[in-house]
């Protein structure tokens, strides 16, 4: 049995949804590597600053930061894995779409199960970047407030970036570069 071509092209629309929902994982993805970027990035700058002589004092404070930055770093991992995985599934579906219709094997309940476990992996993708971005912000949130509450912003690495503030905003950081 040949399928028509009215067949096929409603088969294409129904596929064009899950198609988009990867599209829309691509982007999310992108946000997610380029997140992990900048820790890995930040983490290699504090690295390199640890072994400064210069900086012996803040030791504690670049390990801290270390720290934090690994459990950043983590979430963002299992983040992506996940929604990498959640494309994946969502590209099975697509595939099994288009077999269940032109070779007439009853794999509905196959599909419906690959796109839940699409959903599911994509809905813990997301809690994983949600947790990343609890840390991120907690974290700095902490910093400021240790400082203040120390009455002085030079204790922590928050409070040194608040006390570079000039009546402009923050003084550039020499060590970045442009």
């Amino acid at each position: 049995m040949t399928a028509q071509p009215v067949d096929i092209a409603h088969l294409i629309q129904v596929a064009l949804t899950p198609i988009f929902l990867i599209s829309a994982i691509g982007v999310t993805l992108n946000v997610l590597t380029s997140r992990l970027a900048r820790i890995v990035d930040r983490a290699r700058r504090l690295e390199e600053r640890v072994l400064q002589p210069d900086h012996a004092q803040d030791r504690r404070d670049i390990h801290d930061q270390l720290s934090v930055l690994a459990r950043r770093s983590r979430w963002i991992n299992a983040a992506i894995t996940l929604i990498t995985l959640s494309a994946l599934f969502i590209a099975l579906v697509v595939v099994m779409l288009f077999v269940n219709a032109f070779l007439r094997w009853e794999l509905a309940a196959v599909i419906a199960g690959t796109f839940i476990m699409s959903m599911a992996t994509l809905a813990a993708a997301l809690l994983a970047f949600l947790i990343e971005v609890r840390i991120a912000t907690t974290t700095l949130r902490i910093g400021l407030e240790v400082a203040s509450r120390d009455g002085n912003p030079g204790t922590s690495w928050q409070g040194r970036a608040a006390r570079k503030k000039g009546p402009r905003g923050p003084a550039p950081d020499p060590r970045i570069e442009k």
